[in-house]
């Protein structure tokens, strides 16, 4: 599947960018549906390698849906070709933000959640890039909007971030504080971040600056949790707090051992 998207160059000219996205796996409920979450890996990652962690959560009423993001020139890398969810520089507070990419994946996202029946709950998480395209997501379900001004489709219930940071986070405050609607779907908006106080890809401080950036914006339903000794990857104690707060967020029937 494919988005273009269309920004302006110099002089008349539009300049047009088309994101091919890669295999998209799926891991079915293994018992009532209850829910419907996309997962989405880290940069030059791919669907399969999360489906497979996935499969073995204990979270029998939930649907996961693991999409592979394009592969593109990644300026990080030098220009280097790999799967990302957008293009990203050196991690800054202060860099600019590829929001032709981001407004692509967040689309690409809401379209595969779209076509879920209506009384399935909505979620989105990550890792890492595809923690930051997850709270990226959150931020346009609040405004009710992509970046590009289009209208978000579909009704978030749930966001996760594992590892990862918030996209736009300067502007998000005056966004969210300019619409009443936007506000109102902010405050109650489930979200929960993970951090390693040992990260040496993403610092931790992204992680707390991340969550002090939704707080201040308006997002009341936040819960942080920090991992002593945890670098840019996932443990077991980490997936399990992640499966009690879905658990008890999204309502589900429970877990099994």
């Amino acid at each position: 599947m494919s988005y273009s998207n269309h920004s302006m160059g110099s002089g008349s000219r539009t300049a047009r960018r088309t994101f091919e996205f890669g295999r998209t796996h799926v891991v079915r409920p293994k018992g009532k549906h209850q829910a419907t979450i996309v997962w989405l890996h880290g940069l030059g990652d791919n669907g399969s390698s999360w489906s497979q962690l996935l499969e073995n959560l204990p979270l029998p009423n939930i649907k996961w849906i693991c999409p592979t993001a394009p592969t593109r020139p990644v300026a990080v890398l030098g220009g280097f070709p790999c799967t990302a969810w957008f293009d990203m520089g050196e991690l800054s507070e202060d860099g600019p933000d590829d929001l032709d990419g981001l407004d692509a994946s967040a689309a690409h996202i809401a379209n595969l959640l779209s076509t879920e029946p209506a009384d399935v709950k909505l979620g989105v998480g990550g890792f890492s890039m595809g923690a930051a395209t997850a709270l990226y997501s959150a931020t346009c379900y609040s405004q009710g909007k992509y970046g590009n001004g289009n209208l978000y489709p579909v009704n978030l219930r749930a966001v996760v971030g594992l590892s990862g940071w918030l996209p736009g986070s300067r502007s998000l405050r005056n966004k969210i504080e300019g619409s009443h609607e936007a506000a109102r779907r902010a405050a109650s908006l489930p979200i929960m971040l993970c951090h390693g106080i040992s990260d040496d890809v993403v610092a931790y401080n992204y992680g707390e600056r991340s969550t002090h950036s939704l707080s201040s914006a308006g997002f009341r339903c936040l819960t942080f949790k920090a991992y002593d000794g945890l670098g840019h990857y996932t443990v077991p104690k980490e997936m399990d707090e992640v499966c009690t707060w879905l658990t008890g967020r999204l309502g589900l029937e429970g877990c099994r051992s």
